[in-house]
């Protein structure tokens, strides 16, 4: 792979998208009703936004260490939620006592939660994560093999993927339980991808049909 000798020639990839995906993923889980939720509405975004803030200070002042220690964490906590918000609201489909709108509620959240912590994994760990790839003069190589990398040298030397097309591949995943147009090349990718499908899959075919049934 090259690498790019003059850092000014491009500009860094944005961080703010995937800054706004997993404060998106706090407040769904405070949207969840308490019953369906593993802990306080407010314990998320209490955990994520000094997280998240040490996170961008330490990626301002280049401190990439620690900026992918704290990012790793924050992706932890939002997958952590995740996972609770999972276990409660399946937990609570026997009991029958919920609210078929509660349910509901909890399975559009728990949805796009879905699709917003798996983007975020694919954005921060293909070919390196985002500190990576700005040092790079074009992306050749990672976990996913994305269109433009197919389309001969001067798309591939003009362009990278930025947060929207790791979104999009987690909204394909998540809607069509595969990755349409980008191939999955890599191990930790296909793996995460099926574990996205299976938890889309738990949450509209059994979780969200079983309260549309009760309404």
């Amino acid at each position: 792979m090259s690498v790019m000798s003059d850092t000014s020639a491009r500009p860094p990839e944005p961080r703010w998208p995937a800054l706004m995906a997993v404060l998106a993923v706090g407040g769904l889980y405070w949207a969840v009703p308490d019953p369906l939720s593993p802990g306080p509405g407010w314990l998320a975004l209490a955990l994520l936004v000094p997280l998240s803030a040490t996170a961008m200070v330490s990626y301002k002042r280049a401190r990439f260490a620690l900026n992918q220690v704290m990012a790793y964490t924050v992706l932890g906590v939002v997958t952590a939620a995740l996972i609770g918000e999972l276990a409660f609201l399946v937990a609570a489909l026997p009991a029958h006592k919920e609210a078929p709108s509660d349910l509901l509620r909890s399975a559009v959240a728990l949805w796009i939660s879905n699709i917003l912590v798996f983007a975020s994994w694919y954005w921060r760990l293909d070919a390196g994560g985002p500190n990576l790839r700005d040092q790079r003069a074009s992306h050749t190589e990672g976990a996913f093999l994305f269109p433009q990398m197919t389309q001969g040298d001067a798309p591939k030397d003009n362009w990278r993927p930025g947060f929207v097309d790791y979104l999009f591949l987690a909204f394909n995943t998540s809607t069509a339980f595969s990755p349409t147009d980008v191939p999955v090349l890599s191990p930790w990718a296909k793996g995460m991808m099926m574990v996205q499908s299976l938890i889309s899959l738990a949450t509209v075919a059994l979780l969200a049909a079983r309260a549309v049934n009760i309404l």
